[in-house]
């Protein structure tokens, strides 16, 4: 589904000093896995994550996406791969505090590039229920709990049915209890929907919960 090959990525501090975030990283992430990427503040997880994500572009290397090389592809066609293919969670939720639970889900369709061949709406009341949000689908984020605001921040990255979930530290910001709920939901869309997850976290047991696990180190993924 998406595979990292030979991937750097490196920034010029001077003329004569080249940091490389990311060295010679090749990884596959077949549909429907479950993984994990795991390391140290400054390992280099963050910089694979991006590069994923489509939202950094490779220094060296290819990144190819259901068989499209993303080198191949301009500014415009990126930003639409990445708009169809990946949903993204962060830690910081990343709701608009003015808008509603269920304004904030239907966010992503405001501004898709492609045709939706579906009500949106009713879509995103569809998942409040599943999920058990339908009741809070007109309150606004800091009206809700944290644990609330990642799940809502999940439902906004499903609404456009995404081939991949890409999940940046989605328990940082919680305790323990509800960090394991959420990693339970991510697993329950995994097993059940058939969505592939990536997860990336600093976190053992958090990684846990993935079929698979990617370390990261010193810029390198360790075979």
């Amino acid at each position: 589904m998406i595979r990292l090959e030979n991937v750097s990525k490196s920034y010029k501090i001077d003329e004569e000093t080249t940091f490389f975030a990311l060295k010679d990283a090749t990884l596959e992430i077949k549909e429907k896995e479950f993984i994990s990427i795991i390391g140290p503040s400054g390992s280099g997880k963050s910089t694979l994550m991006h590069l994923i994500g489509l939202l950094d572009k490779p220094s060296r290397g290819e990144i190819i996406i259901q068989n499209k090389k993303i080198s191949r592809l301009d500014d415009d066609q990126i930003s639409t791969l990445r708009n169809e293919f990946v949903g993204f969670v962060f830690q910081q939720f990343n709701l608009i505090p003015k808008l509603t639970v269920l304004e904030n889900i239907l966010l992503p369709t405001v501004y898709a590039r492609k045709k939706i061949d579906y009500d949106p709406t009713d879509k995103a009341i569809d998942l409040l229920k599943k999920f058990g949000l339908y009741e809070k689908r007109n309150s606004y984020p800091n009206k809700i709990s944290g644990g609330q605001q990642q799940r809502v921040a999940i439902l906004r990255a499903l609404i456009m049915e995404p081939k991949l979930i890409l999940a940046d530290e989605p328990t940082g910001n919680l305790d323990s209890k509800t960090g394991k709920g959420i990693m339970e939901l991510l697993k329950l869309l995994n097993e059940k929907e058939k969505l592939t997850i990536a997860v990336v976290t600093h976190e053992v047991d958090i990684a846990s919960y993935a079929k698979r696990i990617v370390n990261v180190r010193d810029g390198k993924i360790m075979k």
